[in-house]
């Protein structure tokens, strides 16, 4: 900042200021000033979003300032499957553009959620929270279809008494699969949604295979960037990634990424995906709010989905802090988010076998779900008429 600023200047309220060499107005002194507060109360955005009106005024795209300044995208490694204990199963309609993800737990496993979205679609979640006497999930259901889709967890349900697992009532079991959805219903088919017959497939076949990512499951009718209407829209997805440690602490994170805002790479900060403008080129997300130029998306018709999952030793309590933080992974890549269309979800799962503290496992979560974001967006490709990344680096 003292490169940058004649700090004595501004203590003495000069009506000029240097800054890198040159004289600017108090005004433009001003600005700054606001955008830097701005940007401390949401870090990664209007700073990024100033640098990005930069390289506009300067003929670059914010992919071209990357590349110049030899950032590269790719894409994360490994996924949630790579955490001990945990099989992932999907089955998409290709055709109707829907589909579900079931995170299959083999032994159970400790969880929590946090909902900040304010157009949630969920089941069994209020279990989750602590004070309430069940300890272990079974399944968690990510899907689409809104709350349609929420059937599916039945399904998954059927199948897991089939095999014996769930929680023991004393005449039988009861298996513990809360769920979260996502709003499809607006590309594809909006009459066929995940039924219980695609959530007890999708649970069948779950295996630790390494995750499709892109358009499949839960992900498979995903979009983002919808502030300006889907005519404007690019395509979302599903994402996975994770983390290793050397004292065997895994860490992972699956997403369902169908944003009203944009996404931006968690390492470039280069818009991935958002509202289109006319000529085809993505526009920033606070552009579109303040100029209003179009209607606001309606509500619920959106949301993020995840779930983070660790083979830390924690409980139901500490699993829910973990839901909370990692929710900053979907701030470092999503803007907006959390807004009155999104119904965001994320849960925490935590399978067991390593001492971990609570900090170290929260912080492993918000990178690897911010890179589990990037990389379903990077893996989407174009559907339902909307374009995806790769259509739009594929153009000259």
């Amino acid at each position: 900042m003292a490169n940058d600023w004649d700090e004595s200047a501004f203590v003495r309220g000069e009506r000029k200021v240097k800054q890198a060499g040159e004289i600017v107005s108090r005004r433009k002194f001003l600005q700054k000033t606001a955008m830097l507060g701005l940007a401390a109360a949401v870090p990664g955005s209007l700073l990024t979003m100033s640098a990005m009106a930069e390289e506009k005024a300067q003929g670059k795209t914010g992919l071209e300032a990357g590349l110049a300044a030899g950032a590269a995208v790719k894409l994360a490694n490994g996924s949630i499957v790579d955490v001990p204990g945990v099989k992932v199963g999907q089955v998409s309609d290709e055709t109707a553009l829907t589909g579900c993800t079931v995170i299959v737990l083999e032994k159970g496993s400790a969880c929590g959620v946090d909902v900040r979205g304010s157009a949630p679609g969920t089941r069994e979640t209020d279990l989750l929270n602590p004070i309430n006497s069940v300890q272990e999930v079974n399944a968690v259901v990510l899907t689409g279809g809104s709350a349609f889709g929420l059937d599916a967890a039945s399904g998954v349900m059927r199948f897991l008494e089939e095999q014996g697992q769930g929680y023991n009532v004393g005449v039988g079991v009861v298996p513990i699969v809360p769920a979260a959805v996502i709003f499809d219903l607006s590309i594809g088919s909006s009459k066929i949604r995940p039924d219980q017959q695609m959530g007890y497939e999708a649970a069948r076949i779950a295996s630790k295979d390494p995750v499709q990512q892109g358009n499949v499951g839960a992900g498979t009718g995903a979009t983002v960037g919808k502030l300006a209407g889907m005519k404007r829209a690019m395509k979302g997805g599903l994402g996975s990634a994770s983390r290793r440690l050397p004292n065997g602490l895994v860490v992972g994170a699956i997403v369902a990424v169908n944003a009203v805002g944009e996404v931006r790479s968690p390492h470039t900060g280069e818009i991935l995906a958002g509202a289109r403008d006319d000529s085809g080129k993505i526009r920033d997300a606070m552009s579109w709010m303040i100029d209003a130029s179009t209607p606001p998306a309606p509500t619920g018709t959106n949301t993020t989905i995840a779930v983070v999952a660790s083979n830390a030793n924690l409980n139901k309590v500490q699993a829910n802090k973990i839901a909370q933080m990692a929710h900053n992974g979907l701030a470092k890549t999503i803007h907006p988010v959390h807004t009155m269309s999104d119904g965001d979800t994320v849960f925490a799962l935590a399978t067991g076998g390593v001492d971990a503290s609570v900090n170290l496992v929260g912080a492993l979560c918000v990178e690897v779900l911010a890179e589990a974001v990037a990389n379903a967006i990077l893996s989407a490709k174009g559907a339902g008429g909307v374009p995806s990344y790769q259509d739009l680096q594929a153009k000259p």
